[in-house]
């Protein structure tokens, strides 16, 4: 009888770790946070700057509220602020699904609310009592495809220009990331290429380049996308450098548009330490979100909130315009009164623009852009 040896075991190869992202649920802080910028915006539209906002109130915002103007001033920071959002809520909804129903997903999320949005404006300012005016009907059906702003058209929406933003976030998005398919590789060397290309377009000074790379916002959508990186996968010295690169950048862009020297003909000064301040908070409110510190936020309106602030955001400005009016200089409302009404009261708008249009006709565009088909349960094969 004859033995044979035992035949060592090989070694295993080894594979790499599996991209699995870590469980979490819906992130309610985030919602929060979009209306805690869309609120930052209205306060700069109101009573951080001249303008058109000034004929409503009969006066300049800095006589109205003279303590409070130079606060309101930095309001408009939360535009930045949106964006860094965006670009972590992009890659999220983004993650996984093939390109059409990606395309169909953010059309129905854009389009309804800001067709009527655009149509409540026209209907305003065509009121004989308003002195506001529409813009001409070639520029208004020019608006519904939210592209005026690269036509040349007269906007309806004061705010549509960072429509226009989101837009080009979310083609390079779509045609870098989603169309190969997201891989945490593919989406570090999306945001390092949109980097570069941000500082080369600087330099160039060629235009079509500046139009596609938008290097002035580009560095806040890279930050969002890079805080999801973090959110999605845990502690990466990439994701993070990505993080601190875009902020960086984002910054400079923030100081170098809204900043001025002390100057008497500017409506206010703006200090480039509370700038950067502002931005940094910012960052660092959606980082705690990406971290998990904010699951104590966990109360049951904040998704409610969320909703509130595309259709907020839409309708608050121009709209605001001629509620002020009407109620400080119409029925002679105190001014304090009449800000806090016109808030309310362009919430309670916004709620309606969400029950009556969104949730009815977000859903039906969806489908009908995908073909009929919901979205897939799982990532793309």
């Amino acid at each position: 009888m004859t033995t044979t040896a035992a035949t060592p075991a090989l070694p295993r190869a080894r594979t790499a770790p599996p991209e699995e992202p870590r469980a979490h649920g819906r992130l309610r802080a985030l919602d929060g946070l979009r209306l805690v910028a869309a609120l930052m915006v209205a306060l700069y539209h109101y009573g951080g700057r001249d303008g058109d906002v000034s004929r409503a109130w009969g006066a300049s915002p800095r006589h109205e509220f003279p303590h409070l103007s130079p606060a309101f001033a930095y309001g408009c920071l939360g535009v930045q602020i949106f964006f860094v959002i965006s670009g972590f809520v992009i890659c999220m909804s983004g993650w996984g699904r093939p390109l059409r129903s990606f395309v169909a997903s953010r059309a129905a999320r854009l389009y309804p609310a800001y067709w009527v949005a655009i149509a409540l404006v026209t209907v305003a300012f065509a009121l004989p009592w308003v002195t506001y005016k529409t813009v001409s009907a070639s520029d208004t059906l020019v608006n519904l495809t939210m592209l005026q702003q690269p036509v040349g058209a007269e906007r309806v929406l004061g705010v549509c220009w960072t429509l226009w933003a989101e837009l080009r976030f979310y083609a390079l998005f779509a045609l870098f990331v989603v169309l190969p398919g997201a891989s945490r590789q593919r989406v570090m060397l999306f945001c390092a290429v949109w980097t570069l290309m941000t500082v080369v377009t600087t330099a160039s000074h060629v235009e079509f380049l500046r139009v596609v790379f938008m290097p002035e916002y580009s560095a806040y959508f890279i930050g969002g996308v890079g805080l999801y990186l973090v959110h999605r996968f845990g502690h990466d010295a990439l994701a993070w450098g990505i993080v601190a690169v875009s902020f960086l950048l984002g910054q400079h862009y923030a100081v170098a548009g809204l900043w001025h020297p002390p100057n008497p003909h500017y409506f206010s000064y703006r200090s480039p330490y509370v700038i950067i301040a502002v931005l940094a908070l910012g960052y660092a409110a959606v980082a705690a979100v990406a971290l998990g510190r904010t699951t104590w936020a966990n109360w049951r309106w904040l998704p409610f909130a969320g909703a509130l602030t595309y259709p907020f955001y839409l309708v608050h400005e121009h709209l605001g315009w001629v509620v002020i009016g009407g109620l400080h200089r119409g029925l002679g409302l105190p001014s304090a009164v009449t800000f806090a009404l016109t808030l309310a009261l362009m919430l309670l708008l916004a709620w309606a623009l969400h029950r009556c249009v969104e949730r009815r006709f977000t859903p039906a565009l969806r489908r009908a852009l995908e073909g009929g088909r919901g979205r897939p349960d799982g990532p793309r094969p």
